[in-house]
């Protein structure tokens, strides 16, 4: 892809950016002991949706017309990396919450169902959760088993999810059905008291200890009608569109992850001696400390520019948005829509695939430098280094975000 702007690319913070940031590290700060209590105890921080909704966190880039910050989606990466560093556990809250929660019902819900969901959400009085993933349907959501059917005023939803972040205590969350008549799936809300609906924690995790994931069933569930997310048969593309969120999300969080590791592995570097001096003055452990730096720079810098992507199609839709139903003109066929989401569908996948792989293996890094006092819980890198493990699998597994950022080099018919 050719920029012909590319020498007035500037990802220098504006003064409203910095205070906001400012508050976010303010609230990471207070709430890091807490955590870290927490994941020792494998539970819920209960001090994320206070802290975090005092300052606006839990709305972020949610429209200030449903309660809101309304900012855009660099700043939102921008607070997602310094969240990250605090643990992926903490992230991924944030990304089922708002990337794949919120930002799916502001960019396909109705009026009505945003002005219905949007503000409690934001408030915190709601949290959200996004439930794709089944058992036989990981990185191949198409090939979902769970199915739908009408009947009168309802939906009825028939299946099983599973690793579905936030999911034990989400008030609202979205999911995604097959009609077996036509093997097309569509997307619906579904509201905690939903009739047939279950949920059960998910256990013995290696990593990701303060995140709450849930098995959900839906037996014989009951939605009403005007639940429905979109239009019937979209919701593999609101599932895909919401993976751009996700990934990107993933991807800042990573680059938390590395940033925090090169701090504390420095710190630990130059205060522990071994052989009469200090590890940083080892060549080798000096060679730990270079790849975590520059693995940080490429991570960074791909996800500013995959965040930019993003905000230049949120952009574009919104747009749209002004001029009738956006839907339709989508399905009638948009090429500037299309090469926009194409874009940063591309770029949150690289930016995702890379991020991941270089925030585990400097997780990696960092617990070797410590040696034996990185191999406890208690450790800040042992725990980055078992939460980053699960981020190359989820959201898209690295392996086959590898295969679809080659196909779109090679081509569709290489995928």
């Amino acid at each position: 892809m050719s920029y012909s702007n590319i020498s007035r690319m500037d990802f220098t913070l504006s003064p409203d950016q910095k205070t906001f940031l400012e508050k976010v590290d303010g609230v990471c700060r207070e709430i890091r002991d807490h955590e870290e209590e927490c994941y020792l105890a494998e539970k819920l921080n209960d001090m994320v949706i206070p802290a975090f909704g005092k300052i606006g966190m839990l709305g972020c880039p949610v429209s200030k017309k449903y309660g809101g910050l309304g900012l855009d989606m660099l700043t939102y990466a921008l607070a997602i990396e310094r969240i990250g560093q605090e643990g992926s556990s903490l992230r991924t809250f944030f990304s089922a919450h708002t990337s794949i929660g919120q930002l799916v019902l502001q960019g396909w819900a109705s009026e009505e169902q945003k002005k219905q969901h949007l503000p409690p959400t934001v408030k915190g009085d709601n949290v959200m959760a996004f439930a794709l993933t089944e058992p036989a349907a990981g990185s191949d959501p198409a090939s979902m088993v769970t199915t739908f059917e009408e009947q009168g005023d309802s939906f009825v939803l028939k299946g099983k999810k599973h690793w579905i972040g936030n999911g034990t205590f989400a008030g609202v969350m979205t999911t995604y059905a097959k009609d077996p008549a036509t093997g097309k799936v569509s997307a619906f809300i579904i509201e905690r008291d939903s009739p047939g609906l279950r949920t059960e924690e998910m256990k013995n995790k290696v990593g990701l200890l303060t995140v709450k994931n849930a098995e959900i069933y839906f037996d014989n569930c009951i939605v009403p009608k005007k639940n429905l997310l979109g239009k019937k048969g979209q919701g593999l593309s609101i599932a895909y569109s919401a993976l751009i969120d996700g990934r990107l999300s993933v991807a800042a969080g990573a680059v938390g992850v590395m940033q925090d590791c090169l701090d504390e592995s420095a710190a630990h570097a130059k205060s522990r001696e071994q052989h009469g001096a200090p590890l940083a003055k080892k060549q080798l452990v000096q060679e730990h400390v270079a790849r975590i730096a520059t693995d940080i720079q490429s991570s960074r810098w791909l996800t500013y520019r995959a965040a930019a992507a993003r905000q230049r199609l949120h952009e574009y839709v919104e747009q749209v948005k002004e001029h009738g139903d956006w839907l339709e003109s989508l399905g009638r066929g948009n090429s500037e829509y299309s090469a926009l989401r194409s874009e940063a569908d591309a770029l949150a996948a690289m930016a995702k695939f890379h991020a991941s792989n270089c925030s585990f293996e400097c997780a990696n890094r960092s617990v070797q430098i410590f040696g034996s006092a990185g191999y406890r819980k208690t450790a800040r890198v042992a725990r980055h280094f078992l939460d980053s493990r699960a981020t190359t699998i989820y959201e898209g597994a690295n392996e086959v975000l590898e295969l679809k950022i080659a196909s779109g080099v090679l081509g569709h018919s290489a995928y």
